[in-house]
């Protein structure tokens, strides 16, 4: 075969392979990096009341974020509630599963029940606790009036909301981080596992020793996936507590719609200053998170 042939023959290929790929990059283009492009235009842009760009200003808008107390606020509540759902909702899970990893009866039944919060949606699931966490008739507090404990302002008290808010975040994630961790235990060699049986571990030794390095792929997964579902939660915080009380719930995609969105502020160049920082942002812990936690995972 001549090199004018193989020559035609390779750019017919990578026509072929570019051919495959201008779909997805359609897709990518037009719900990606045109979004993407149009908010850091307008970060560094002025707008005016109906939200049009009024001219050029530079880092104006980000001189303004960072010397603002309430976006600090904002910055500290997305860190504390990203903390109160990632790890509270993977280390349960992984309970869970080694528990129903068990020998128990009707173990499927519970394994079902444990994965059903997975099959609710975040707006169905916010309604729930909304009804859960009712001051005057929720279940919560009903139970608590058994035992003579005064009614509990569950999404009203500024040292409780992120708290509540949290806690139903963790019910909504324990779903899909339990099916994770229990396709990760169902995957372990059963040869590895009966040679530290033989070996003499078992018990906690056995988890610790060997079932947490193997799953180890699954947990990380869990983390760079739960920070970033964190980072971006918006519709419980929107349902239960409306960014309140007195923003003690306000993350920073919540401060993005409110100053975007809510009130008909339409305040896009603030707005858009705010959605490079949590870009910037997850960029940032997410490196973190493959530098440092990735060294620790076990790749069998």
């Amino acid at each position: 075969m001549s090199a004018t042939t193989v020559g035609a023959e390779r750019r017919r290929g990578s026509l072929m392979a570019f051919a495959y790929l201008v779909p997805a990059l359609v897709v990518f283009a037009v719900f990606i990096f045109w979004p993407l492009g149009k908010s850091v235009l307008l970060s560094v842009q002025g707008t005016d009341i109906i939200g049009n760009p009024s001219g050029f200003v530079g880092f104006v808008n980000y001189t303004k974020l960072f010397s603002d107390p309430d976006f600090l606020q904002v910055l500290w509540v997305t860190f504390a509630f990203t903390v109160l759902t990632v790890f509270p909702s993977i280390a349960i899970a992984l309970v869970i599963a080694l528990l129903l990893q068990s020998r128990i009866r009707a173990v499927r039944f519970f394994r079902t029940a444990f994965a059903l919060p997975f099959a609710f949606s975040v707006a169905t699931a916010s309604v729930i606790f909304g009804v859960l966490y009712n001051p005057a008739s929720g279940v919560l507090n009903g139970l608590l009036s058994y035992i003579g404990v005064d009614k509990v302002q569950w999404l009203t008290d500024p040292d409780l909301a992120i708290w509540s808010v949290a806690a139903a975040t963790v019910w909504m994630q324990l779903g899909y981080n339990l099916l994770v961790i229990s396709a990760g235990l169902g995957a372990l060699p059963e040869d590895v596992l009966e040679a530290a049986r033989l070996d003499g571990a078992s018990g906690l030794r056995l988890q610790r020793s060997i079932v947490m390095p193997l799953i180890t792929p699954q947990l990380f997964f869990l983390v760079v996936v739960g920070t970033i579902h964190a980072l971006q939660s918006f519709g419980q915080i929107k349902i239960l507590t409306v960014g309140g009380p007195q923003g003690t719930t306000t993350t920073l995609v919540y401060s993005i719609y409110e100053q975007a969105f809510a009130n008909n502020n339409s305040n896009y160049g603030y707005a858009s200053a705010q959605a490079m920082v949590l870009l910037l942002i997850v960029l940032a812990i997410t490196a973190v998170q493959f530098g440092v936690l990735e060294r620790k995972v076990f790749y069998r």
